[in-house]
């Protein structure tokens, strides 16, 4: 377990568990025509794999400008999270 934390590779495994997340809750929206619109949550999925990304960055021991732009990736993605949702409650 500690190789597998200390390498990234536990992060790998959850953007993998992400991925498959985004293909299951596609599925369930098709077959069933309800659910969630897989671009109403994109913006959440994208901050939190980015969010995601600067941790395997810091663990591996990245130099500090890529945390820094992952970190900033998952900020401009929550905020048009933020924006998405503010403007759905608008309507």
């Amino acid at each position: 377990m500690e190789q597998l934390i200390a390498s990234g590779r536990i992060v790998d495994l959850i953007l993998l568990l992400v991925a498959l997340e985004v293909v299951v809750l596609g599925y369930m929206r098709a077959r069933r025509g309800s659910g969630i619109e897989w671009r109403a949550q994109l913006p959440n999925l994208l901050a939190g794999a980015a969010l995601l990304l600067a941790l395997r960055a810091a663990i591996t021991g990245a130099a500090w400008p890529w945390i820094a732009a992952w970190l900033a990736a998952a900020g401009l993605a929550h905020l048009a999270d933020l924006r998405t949702r503010w403007s759905r409650k608008a309507r």
